[in-house]
């Protein structure tokens, strides 16, 4: 069968054009800015050329447009963020999202996960190839001393924040880019602070994991934060439900019964006075805030209301009538 006019036609004025344009996609922009670009996924070639062009990086789309849909580049563009710091030529930068060489990837780390889950996001996000390789990194005890962190665990210091990673980082690097993040949201007024409450640093550190577990409501922490600081002056134990289940480690299937609350482990507030070992998960600056300025009430107990907030009371009859309102319903599992 042969070919219709206008398609050879078209096809012939596509190529000419490529011909003519080829000087333009060969040499890079007059003006140029250093800056990052973040091509979102699933968008289609038009858009990202359209973004290509708003941000000063191509000049014309059209040339290339062609050129990708004849090369099969336009179905070839992978999503991410990439840096460009100098002058390239348009045909280059196709190239580059093409291969994704450069690319970076985001990644948000939340508030109040453990070393284990936030490697298993960095996973799943591809900044690592192995959460094993990652948790042997962050439990290798000469790495962490080089590091400057003398303490039997890495717990806390992956600071929670969003993140630039290139695909399948050295699980090291990660764990220093966190912990250096973790430094600069530490200042020495907070230190400062910490010995005047009595306590080291690492014990704040701790006592904000165990805040940040017990609630995500920000104007609640302080008062959490309270409850602790004043059982702990008086010897009581903490009896924090989230220091049982990281003590429980995978033997806590979302089901906390009383026959946990008994377990012994070196976490469980119930049967021992004072803080746990290490921290429990990797606070964010409210839970650290909440840590070293804790509300000036009375308050030594609280119970959740079922609705993200707690009831706060300053003696155990109180708090024996508030369990009994709020969670009459709830009953813990023998």
């Amino acid at each position: 069968m042969r070919p219709d006019k206008p398609f050879i036609l078209l096809a012939a004025g596509a190529f000419l054009l490529l011909v003519l344009s080829w000087s333009e996609l060969s040499t890079p922009p007059p003006s140029w800015t250093p800056q990052e670009v973040t091509i979102p996924k699933g968008a289609s070639f038009k858009e990202v050329l359209l973004l290509l062009k708003e941000r000063g990086l191509i000049g014309a789309s059209l040339p290339l447009y062609l050129y990708g849909r004849l090369t099969g580049t336009d179905r070839r563009i992978r999503a991410g963020i990439y840096r460009f710091q100098e002058p390239l030529p348009p045909l280059e930068i196709l190239r580059i999202l093409r291969e994704g060489k450069g690319i970076l990837l985001k990644v948000v780390i939340p508030e109040g996960l453990t070393v284990s889950q936030i490697a298993e996001i960095l996973k799943q996000e591809g900044v690592i190839e192995s959460k094993e390789a990652f948790l042997k990194a962050a439990g290798d005890r000469h790495f962490l001393q080089s590091l400057g962190l003398h303490y039997p665990s890495l717990e806390g210091f992956l600071f929670p924040d969003t993140y630039l990673f290139s695909p399948a980082e050295d699980p090291k690097r990660v764990i220093r880019v966190m912990v250096d993040n973790f430094r600069r949201h530490w200042p020495e007024a907070f230190s400062l602070r910490a010995k005047e409450l009595g306590l080291s640093d690492y014990e704040v550190l701790t006592l904000a994991s165990i805040i940040e577990k017990e609630t995500s409501v920000s104007w609640e922490k302080p008062l959490i934060s309270a409850v602790f600081h004043n059982r702990l002056k008086k010897r009581i134990p903490l009896c924090a439900d989230p220091t049982v289940i990281y003590g429980l480690g995978e033997k806590f299937r979302g089901d906390l019964r009383r026959e946990h609350l008994r377990t012994p482990t070196p976490y469980n507030t119930y049967l021992l006075r004072g803080l746990p070992p290490t921290p429990i998960c990797n606070p964010g600056m409210e839970s650290l805030r909440a840590a070293l300025y804790p509300a000036d009430v009375p308050y030594l107990y609280f119970v959740s209301k079922n609705d993200g907030t707690h009831h706060f009371s300053r003696t155990l009859k109180e708090h024996n009538r508030a369990v009994r309102i709020y969670q009459k319903r709830l009953k813990l599992p023998k």
